[in-house]
């Protein structure tokens, strides 16, 4: 890498610049000299180790961990503030909250106090908002010792989704695409036609320009998982199940995002979550005690299905990774090779498992970066090391090969794990080196600690990156089902018939916004004659949002998978509850009803966040669509044939229930590891993994109509 010969434009807000050659530098530790670290001629490299050199050991430990902080905007109580109410100051005791797993103290006190440098922005104001909060927290952090800046992270912010803590914080804020299995519908879609994946390296180009100017360099994504299992709440989340293809896109975002190397205007990325959190038992997920195993009970699947992916994000120089939470299991997989060794299973998460972080992901696969916990490993998700204290969890961590751990302040334990000799200083030193090592190339201590809250709202204001989104979303739409070619609604097909609009979800008032929203976004499309009255309606356009399961507590049974009401279901330890993915499944019926005694038409549109089981649904509707957090009037578009159908599904749609059953012994009929276009390998006999509609389309990896 080429380092700097030109002298940048330094700005300070707190300490001096010196001159040196008749060249500028930042003395960020105010002793008139120039240090190596402040060095911008020198490479990050050598920055690092001689910063490391100066440090403490209470600033190395405040480098290792990185913590949710809110903006000052976000705290009700403006007393609680400082910086005309741009930070926040608030002190949240130990327990008070989700993200409160030992005390949390004001912005100030964390930064010069506890000496953290790394924060995960959850919070959703204006880019300007953003870039003014972010200059201020580096301004408390110029005047510390050493002027060591912070580096601010955030989940992805660029689609369109109901927010959900930990994988979409944020959203319409920056430019708004469909849902990541939307952009993988839509990249599909342009593949079948004969193109590529270029629309992922345009959203990644054009979501760095928009994070860049707001001056959030750091994103935690993206999920570079394979679905195997169907059950799986974070499907939403991910590409899909096809490994080649998630391995493309992950390329295509690391490049897009990062550049060709790593430097001054790029978006560092923590690609996750390594080796892959697909091969869920029956869909339980690791954020909670139920779901914290990965099952590999096929040959070979770990190296087929789910390692390619970080294979790729590997070679195109991501600049870290996340391990999942969960533990391999020994007792529910066979053994796993890998180029030709078997994998020793030590049943601990991820984070804490040595053999997969030093000897796959380094070793093998030649990884260069460092490795960012996910969120909660030494207070909540610490499976397989439940038994050791939290200063013995970090030890294990960073020992393992764990360089920073999230979402935590607790300072105290990893000084403890450090003064019991637990943890070496050469480990120490080595993690800090990785960490700054990338704040250097980021330019955040040279030219790029402070952002122009003008340019990150203009930057963000661009017609041009909102109309790329709105393609992508007008992309996305997949139709599955076309019966006597209902579609398109074109202008001439409907000669004035009425058209009835209404958006169905589990919650009836989102239900109601929605559906306002849905009919407004359908009135603008000229050809389209809208009536309230389903009675007189000669077409219905239904939309429908299942929604299954919570991020943080199992499900007293199986994820709910079939679109349904009050549905009574067993749960796993015998008992008998109701479940429920939409409200208003009646109603549907009787729209549908009333529609076909009639001659009229019923187009529905079911929101894939999720391998939906389509039984209830497919046979009421005349077309069938698939949406992915995609905005309506991308779908109407598509609908009236204003735009081509291009959409794929990124993912196979299970037949019923029965091909997704889960035996007594807890064995799933389809293999819990494999993803759904090569389940059938492994079905038992006479049972087909994919659901087949009342045309013969089979839903399966790919299958998207045109017209």
């Amino acid at each position: 890498m080429e380092f700097n010969h030109k002298q940048p434009e330094l700005e300070v807000r707190v300490k001096n610049i010196i001159e040196v050659d008749g060249l500028k530098f930042k003395d960020l530790n105010n002793n008139g000299k120039l240090d190596p670290y402040k060095d911008w001629r020198l490479s990050p490299k050598e920055r690092a180790e001689n910063l490391v050199s100066l440090m403490n050991i209470d600033e190395k430990i405040g480098m290792m961990l990185i913590n949710t902080r809110k903006m000052g905007l976000s705290q009700e109580d403006k007393e609680k503030t400082s910086h005309d109410g741009i930070l926040d100051e608030a002190i949240v005791e130990k327990g008070e909250n989700i993200f409160a797993a030992s005390k949390i103290y004001g912005t100030t006190h964390t930064i010069e106090k506890r000496n953290l440098r790394h924060f995960i922005l959850r919070d959703n104001f204006s880019p300007a908002e953003m870039a003014e909060w972010i200059n201020k927290m580096n301004e408390v952090a110029e005047g510390t010792r050493l002027g060591i800046p912070c580096l601010i992270t955030s989940n992805s912010r660029n689609e369109n989704a109901e927010p959900i803590f930990g994988m979409n914080d944020a959203g319409g804020i920056f430019s708004t695409w469909p849902g990541t299995l939307g952009l993988a519908a839509a990249a599909q879609g342009d593949i079948k036609n004969g193109g590529d994946a270029s629309l992922i390296s345009e959203f990644a180009k054009i979501a760095r320009e928009e994070w860049d100017a707001a001056g959030i360099r750091k994103g935690y994504m993206y999920m570079a998982d394979t679905v195997t299992d169907p059950r799986w709440q974070r499907t939403y989340g991910t590409f899909g199940e096809d490994p080649a293809f998630i391995s493309d896109a992950i390329g295509r975002l690391i490049d897009g995002f990062q550049g060709e190397e790593l430097g001054k205007n790029s978006i560092a990325m923590t690609t996750k979550h390594f080796p892959g959190g697909g091969a869920r038992e029956n869909g339980f997920d690791p954020h909670y005690k139920e779901g914290k195993w990965n099952l590999y009970p096929t040959p070979g699947s770990l190296e087929k299905y789910h390692l390619p992916p970080f294979r790729a994000a590997v070679e195109h120089g991501t600049s870290s990774i996340m391990p999942y939470y969960s533990i391999p299991s020994i007792k529910k997989s066979v053994v796993q090779e890998f180029e030709g060794e078997d994998i020793p299973f030590e049943e601990v998460g991820f984070t804490f498992n040595h053999y997969f972080i030093n000897h796959i992901l380094r070793g093998k696969l030649g990884f260069k970066g460092y490795i960012n916990s996910d969120s909660g490993i030494v207070n909540n998700m610490s499976w397989g090391v439940e038994e050791l204290s939290e200063a013995e969890r970090f030890a294990k961590a960073v020992n393992a090969g764990t360089d920073i751990v999230a979402d935590t302040n607790d300072i105290e334990n990893l000084k403890i794990a450090i003064s019991k000799g637990w943890i070496s200083e050469k480990r120490i030193n080595e993690a800090n080196v990785r960490l700054l090592t990338e704040m250097f190339t980021l330019g955040i201590f040279d030219d790029r600690t402070y952002n122009s809250p003008k340019e990150a709202t203009a930057v963000v204001s661009n017609t041009a990156n909102w109309e790329a989104a709105y393609e992508g979303h007008k992309k996305s739409v997949t139709i599955l089902k076309n019966q006597n070619e209902t579609l398109p609604l074109t202008a001439e097909k409907l000669n004035n018939k009425k058209i009835y609009v209404e958006v169905l979800h589990k919650e009836v008032e989102r239900a109601t916004k929605y559906t306002e929203k849905a009919r407004k976004e359908c009135q603008e499309l000229s050809q389209f004659t809208m009536t309230d009255n389903y009675e007189e309606a000669d077409v219905a356009i239904m939309f429908l949002h299942p929604k299954s399961g919570s991020y943080f507590n199992a499900t007293p049974g199986l994820l709910e998978l079939e679109v349904c009401e009050d549905k009574v279901v067993s749960a796993l330890d015998g008992s008998l509850y109701q479940e429920t993915t939409i409200t208003g499944m009646d109603h549907l019926k009787e729209v549908t009803n009333n529609l076909h005694s009639r001659g009229g038409k019923v187009v529905i549109s079911v929101n894939v966040t999720l391998p939906w089981i389509l039984g209830n649904i497919e046979p009421m509707a005349d077309a069938l669509i698939a949406g992915y957090d995609t905005f309506y009037n991308a779908q109407l578009e598509v609908i009236a044939g204003n735009s081509k159908p291009v959409g794929v599904l990124p993912l196979t749609l299970p037949a019923s229930e029965d091909v997704i059953a889960v035996r007594q012994n807890g064995e799933c009929v389809s293999r819990n590891d494999v993803p759904g276009y090569d389940k059938d390998k492994y079905m038992p006999k006479g049972l087909s993994y994919a659901y087949k509609d009342s045309d013969g389309n089979i839903y399966k990896l790919g299958h998207g109509l045109r017209y």
